[in-house]
């Protein structure tokens, strides 16, 4: 019966070259009290496209008034409503800059403490500001492929802005793949300190303690991260190299159960099947991978293996 001998990596888990796929635009930023600069923890920032498609979306911020926003089509302008209760809404039309993150701090009037701005007003220009400019710097970097370059920018931003989320972020990710273990793991601890959820930060601790063999923090870290259903088959195309079937169909079935339109999961989860000489889970596997993907480069052995079903 054939074997998998070498079944292709899906998906890998470590961070793509650029930080942004295209036309994807996002923001980070904080929102704050206007007064006294506290952090509002709870508000809520609603983005609505003002024009060409019907896009709504609603975040809230998080601890230390953290917040993030993620579109998926980054050339629309967006009305940002930034509102909090006991606080005067903020209304502002922003059109988002592609390839980076867009920081920015929203500022609320207790009511009857400030004036609100009137709906759609023009935003007052802001000062450049140097740890932006140098965060920007390394996203473009990044995006370049120069992920040495970008590291030095994004620790260039971080020192000039201890609270900038973003920028521990960045850097975190991109230390991972210069293998600066230690750096990713500094900055992805200061970046978890104000968002203690964020998957990619666990990613970078587990990737980063892995790499230099500390498995209980790297087991700490995985626990914190969601299941990954390329990571489950990536571990079950090991487990089948090394013939170890009976290991291997645990993780497959986890991988389909996290998504079950994994094809080729399904797929590699038949022939385990077959070999274990289950007859009617392998059927049914074989059977789900072909309608997932009839044209698939395994659908002719499956429909073949189907027929001494």
């Amino acid at each position: 019966m054939r074997r998998s001998l070498s079944l292709s990596v899906i998906a890998s888990l470590f961070f793509t070259a650029n930080l942004f796929a295209v036309g994807e635009a996002r923001m980070t930023g904080k929102v704050l009290d206007a007064a006294t600069k506290a952090p509002i923890e709870g508000a809520s920032i609603k983005l609505e496209a003002t024009s060409g498609k019907t896009v709504k979306l609603e975040e809230k911020s998080r601890k230390g008034g953290a917040f993030t926003v993620f579109v998926l089509d980054g050339t629309l302008q967006y009305k940002f409503t930034v509102s909090a209760t006991g606080y005067n809404p903020y209304e502002e039309v922003i059109k988002m800059k592609l390839g980076e993150t867009n920081v920015r701090e929203f500022q609320l009037f207790k009511v009857g403490t400030g004036p609100a701005p009137p709906p759609g007003a023009e935003p007052v220009p802001a000062k450049p500001d140097p740890a932006v400019e140098a965060y920007n710097a390394g996203a473009a970097l990044s995006n370049s492929g120069d992920a040495a370059g970008a590291m030095v920018k994004f620790q260039e931003a971080v020192t000039l802005k201890p609270d900038l989320t973003a920028g521990w972020m960045a850097l975190a990710k991109v230390a991972v793949k210069e293998k600066k273990y230690q750096v990713a793991i500094d900055a992805a601890k200061k970046a978890l300190e104000i968002d203690d959820e964020d998957s990619d930060m666990w990613l970078a601790l587990y990737q980063s303690y892995s790499a230099l063999g500390d498995k209980a923090n790297a087991a700490i870290a995985e626990k914190k991260m969601p299941a990954n259903p390329s990571k489950l088959f990536n571990e079950a195309a090991r487990l089948i190299n090394e013939g170890k079937d009976g290991e291997a169909e645990e993780s497959l079935k986890r991988a389909v159960a996290v998504d079950d339109k994994f094809a080729v999961a399904w797929y590699e989860l038949g022939m385990v099947y077959v070999r274990a000489g289950k007859s009617a889970e392998a059927k049914a596997a074989l059977t789900k991978y072909l309608e997932l993907d009839p044209k698939g480069k395994d659908a002719a052995t499956a429909k073949e293996m189907l027929g001494y079903l």
